[in-house]
């Protein structure tokens, strides 16, 4: 073979033998993508599953609170926020009126809107999609999509969560109300810990710096020493405004060193602060929930 043929050959191979990469490349981000898409359908499902279950206790207490069936139901069905849900039947089972009750529910309800304005951010609903949206934001669906590397998995992981969450909390309150008192103290279960254990599980890894862990270390301590002496969701508000503040104070050199840059506040640390509360506010809630059985 020639020499002007045998370089023709390695100009003819040069490309073909390069061809099989391209493909091999594409075939591995189609590989990590799934993977990453079925660790995010594992969480929201793992989460759905433990917040869902603690629907049982809420439909018992309700009802022993006096509230019956379909009116049980129909507040996991409209107002679908636990803390609020239990913070209300709660108040009624003691003997307080009504606006006392929505007063409190409201109170721990705020929360919410501290997460609307980064799932806004992350997800940018419009249309009906923006409604449904803001029915699904609470504690375990934000926590998981925020949690996510990128918006398409951020999305996913608000839906599956959030869809999740909903369904099974809306059946477990069924179950929970028509089993009554059959079911003797829901919260000797543990559903109540679950549910606070899966939210702090999530949380954990956004804490990623010094400065982000002791301030919702702070915010915690807090939440749970006020809620000792102030009533129902003050102390989660108070801790969140805490949170907020330290999060957005200047970060220096002597606590941040290179990384000062970094922890400059924006949407994420508001998010961060929102879930620290959420956090307080879940453990808070797993430690006072009052049974109307043994109201006075």
């Amino acid at each position: 073979m020639s020499e002007v043929d045998a370089a023709g050959a390695q100009l003819g191979a040069g490309p073909q033998s390069a061809q099989p990469r391209p493909v091999a490349s594409r075939a591995d981000r189609g590989q990590e993508r799934r993977r990453v898409r079925g660790a995010v359908w594992r969480q929201s499902l793992s989460v759905g599953a433990a917040t869902g279950a603690y629907g049982v206790s809420f439909g018992a207490l309700s009802v022993a609170a006096g509230l019956s069936v379909w009116q049980t139901c129909a507040l996991s069905l409209l107002m679908f926020t636990g803390g609020s849900q239990f913070a209300l039947v709660g108040v009624l089972g003691a003997g307080g009126s009504g606006i006392s009750g929505v007063a409190t529910a409201s109170m721990l309800g705020i929360r919410n809107g501290l997460y609307s304005l980064e799932v806004n951010r992350l997800l940018d609903l419009r249309g009906w999609r923006r409604l449904v949206g803001a029915h699904l934001t609470i504690d375990e669906s934000t926590a998981v999509a925020v949690a996510q590397p990128d918006r398409e998995t951020s999305a996913l992981g608000f839906w599956a969560t959030g869809l999740s969450v909903f369904v099974l909390w809306n059946i477990t309150t069924l179950v929970g109300a028509l089993l009554g008192d059959a079911m003797g103290d829901p919260r000797v279960y543990g559903l109540d810990a679950a549910a606070a254990a899966a939210f702090c599980g999530l949380l954990w890894p956004r804490l990623h710096n010094h400065r982000a862990r002791a301030v919702a270390g702070v915010a915690l301590v807090l939440a749970v020493a006020l809620s000792t002496v102030l009533p129902d969701g003050v102390p989660v508000l108070i801790a969140g405004l805490v949170a907020l503040v330290g999060l957005r104070v200047p970060a220096t050199p002597a606590t941040t060193g290179s990384g000062a840059a970094a922890d400059d506040a924006g949407p994420t640390e508001a998010a961060e602060a929102a879930e620290a509360t959420g956090a307080a506010g879940a453990a808070d809630a797993a430690g006072e929930d009052t049974d109307p059985r043994q109201a006075p």
